[in-house]
């Protein structure tokens, strides 16, 4: 598996990154034995970042993966583990108190056995964060041991700038949604921004508008059917499948996208590592987003 240095750190990732969100299943048992042969599929294919959240299956994600780390301990000092929080129910909303955050990750890391967050991101933009405060817990965070690097998920590139002003440390990622449905990163300034700034854009639900609906969906039959046909003649001139197709067209950015795969089907886990191996070229670039939007270039 590729591997790439966070810019700014001495860490490095896979350019896959396996996503756990889905790994509890419905919590039955059957659910929970996939998801642990989903992990270790995913471990042995070369993954070495492993994606998590305070709120995936109400934890239950993050206690799953903490039974394979009790069962092999060794398993923990081979891979990035990162976690994330800032989503709060009952009601619904975003929170990036200090209460909060620490008491998130100090969860996190009782339900994952372990000592210590490789990253810890916050997961949705709280409107009402104030950037001192969210840098001194992080400070604290880190000065405890318990968290040794930083990033953001679903910021906005001004909501970085803040945040960033307020650190004496690099953020070194910026989790958001890039598929073919949802471009705006290529045009907001957020793709720029982590170039300018050495960050790490990962990108989740990749596959968004090709194997499953994307968030919001707004695509057309039309719309659909062109990515489709335009999907078809390029994954049969590049002798692979469509999806493996869309992640080549993210992995092609320069700012280094690592797309998450949350598969917990053993074959499509390592199937998406055929999506590396591909000599994408500029021209197919541009023309699978021509089919996407429906019109030439300007």
């Amino acid at each position: 598996m590729q591997q790439i240095k966070f810019p700014s750190s001495n860490i490095s990732t896979s350019r896959l990154i396996y996503g756990c969100m889905r790994i509890a299943g419905d919590n039955s048992s059957h659910d929970k034995t996939k998801g642990k042969r989903a992990i270790k599929t995913a471990f042995d294919a070369g993954y070495t970042h492993f994606d998590h959240a305070d709120i995936y299956g109400d934890g239950e994600c993050e206690s799953l993966f903490g039974e394979i780390l009790k069962e092999s301990p060794n398993f923990r000092d081979n891979i990035i583990l990162t976690s994330k929080a800032g989503i709060r129910r009952e009601p619904q909303r975003y929170d990036f108190s200090a209460d909060y955050l620490v008491s998130s990750v100090d969860g996190s890391l009782k339900r994952l056995n372990t000592d210590y967050l490789d990253m810890f991101l916050l997961h949705r933009p709280d409107y009402l964060f104030n950037a001192e405060d969210v840098a001194e817990t992080f400070m604290q965070l880190k000065a405890s041991g318990k968290v040794k690097h930083f990033g953001v998920s679903n910021f906005s590139p001004s909501q970085v700038s803040l945040l960033q002003s307020a650190l004496n440390e690099p953020l070194l990622v910026n989790q958001i949604e890039i598929n073919i449905h949802n471009i705006s990163s290529l045009s907001d300034g957020t793709l720029d921004q982590c170039q300018q700034f050495g960050m790490t854009p990962i990108a989740w639900c990749p596959l968004g508008g090709v194997v499953y609906p994307a968030w919001g969906n707004t695509f057309s039959t039309a719309d659909e059917q062109r990515i489709e046909s335009e999907l078809a003649q390029q994954a049969q001139k590049y002798n692979c499948l469509p999806w493996q197709l869309i992640l080549a067209w993210l992995l092609k950015h320069p700012a280094n996208i690592c797309p998450i795969i949350g598969s917990t089907t053993p074959e499509r886990i390592i199937a998406a590592k055929k999506s590396l191996e591909l000599n994408y070229s500029h021209e197919d670039w541009y023309q699978l987003l021509e089919a996407r939007n429906g019109q030439p270039q300007p």
